[in-house]
């Protein structure tokens, strides 16, 4: 047995800024955004908090897979921007989603905690202590961003995404997870403060550990990478997944983006591409799938699965 997604569900904040409406606030332009970045918008959160927009979503992929609130027995939020410090966002989730049977905690491990909670829903499930998770990334980074600093506020956005997780035969084939905090002081978000980050330092630790991992996931599923049929990296740069899958050997069409119109929403950028992918129906059963993501801590890693 192992653990597999049975629905998807996402929220995007109503309020959509593009890059034009960006430059009459901060000394950028459309061109210098898209060209480094590829991102053309983002959504920000005028009324919602963490835990609304992880509820949303976590409602829409319950709804997806048909399961009630009461079965969930076990709710993680990956967010490194939770509304209070306690209680935690996945507690909020439990009283917004009605889900009263379910223990909950957050997982911060910034921009590669989805794939870090969903490793963590995989180990409960497969230990028989749960059956039916939620695993959520939720973030609200909009208000943790200095909007005057253009190297760093052009790249986020807000939003959340979730996923439904619940044991099967296939599924989660298997993962790696990474740490190293001597590079702590790449990417950084002290309390009660702004994000700083080293862009340069963050994108060579990216196109360097993301490939190195998914050849190490592939290679212990004794897989090439031309097998995978989609790869579903965290959406953080489009260079850096132009150079991912240039360094893979694998052609880009792979590599599906919705940082165009989402930017960087840190932990939920992922389920958010998973959901966009699912309900669109570019996601077929038996399908092989990479998740890839990376980020502060320094943190990354790589799951693969069967859809």
């Amino acid at each position: 047995m192992t653990a597999r997604i049975f629905g998807t569900g996402s929220y995007l904040p109503e309020e959509y800024v593009d890059n034009h409406s960006l430059s009459l606030k901060v000394d950028t332009s459309d061109e210098w955004i898209r060209t480094r970045t590829g991102i053309a918008g983002r959504h920000i959160a005028k009324e919602e908090t963490t835990s609304q927009m992880a509820a949303a979503a976590a409602d829409r992929a319950l709804q997806q897979c048909g399961w009630r609130p009461e079965e969930v027995d076990l709710i993680l939020v990956a967010t490194s921007t939770p509304d209070t410090l306690y209680p935690s966002v996945a507690c909020s989730v439990q009283k917004l989603c009605n889900a009263g049977n379910a223990v909950c905690m957050d997982i911060n491990a910034a921009c590669s905690g989805f794939l870090y909670a969903l490793a963590t829903a995989h180990a409960y499930i497969q230990s028989g202590i749960c059956t039916k998770a939620l695993v959520i990334g939720a973030e609200r980074l909009s208000g943790v961003l200095d909007w005057n600093d253009r190297s760093t506020c052009v790249l986020f956005g807000d939003g959340a995404g979730a996923a439904a997780v619940g044991r099967d035969d296939a599924g989660i084939v298997d993962l790696v997870m990474f740490s190293d905090g001597r590079g702590g002081d790449v990417l950084q978000l002290k309390s009660g403060g702004t994000m700083t980050m080293s862009g340069r330092e963050v994108f060579e630790f990216a196109v360097r550990k993301v490939p190195e991992s998914i050849r190490t996931l592939l290679e212990r599923a004794r897989m090439g990478a031309e097998e995978v049929d989609h790869y579903l990296l965290h959406q953080a740069n489009a260079r850096i997944i132009q150079t991912v899958a240039k360094r893979l050997k694998v052609s880009v069409d792979k590599f599906p983006v919705n940082l165009d119109h989402c930017g960087n929403t840190s932990a939920a950028s992922i389920p958010i591409l998973i959901d966009e992918m699912n309900r669109e129906g570019r996601l077929l059963r038996g399908e092989k799938v990479v998740l890839s993501g990376f980020g502060a801590g320094l943190t990354w890693g790589a799951v693969l699965l069967i859809w």
